[in-house]
């Protein structure tokens, strides 16, 4: 009848349309080596990233290329957006949540102009990892997903 202390179900949600990759396949050692964590990417085929689960916005990165969440029960999760994009100093990104907030699943966080940052060079793949508080294998396989499709 009431839904006031429902507990919302955990859930992992691609952040962004494209092609779902292992980390393993991203051409960056601090990623494909696991360096800051398990974990999953996306080589993006749209501009709009969504949160990949709920929790509150822990650092927002003023350039935009990256995010981090953690959730309730302590599960630390980073949305790193590109490659080498941090030298950009937000050029072509658009934060759309502030640190500090709170963040469901599949809800937007950053846009990015996807055409301009290829056109200069910059790959774009971006990584979901969990440095902490999420210990389950990431074996997704190869496949089109949509931003807030779940995977977990």
């Amino acid at each position: 009848m009431f839904n006031f202390f429902k507990k919302e179900e955990f859930k992992i949600v691609a952040p962004v349309s494209g092609e779902l990759i292992p980390l393993s396949q991203v051409p960056d050692q601090v990623f494909s080596t696991k360096m800051m964590g398990d974990g999953f990417a996306v080589i993006p085929g749209s501009n709009r990233v969504v949160a990949p689960l709920s929790g509150s916005l822990e650092t927002v990165f003023p350039t935009g290329h990256a995010v981090g969440i953690k959730t309730k029960d302590g599960i630390e999760c980073i949305v790193h957006i590109g490659l080498d994009t941090v030298e950009l100093n937000g050029e072509g990104f658009n934060v759309l949540v502030k640190q500090g907030g709170k963040i469901k699943a599949g809800e937007p966080m950053v846009e990015f102009d996807k055409e301009a940052l290829e056109a200069k060079g910059y790959n774009l793949v971006t990584m979901v990892v969990f440095p902490s508080g999420y210990d389950k294998a990431f074996d997704l396989g190869n496949r089109t997903v949509n931003a807030g499709e779940k995977l977990i």
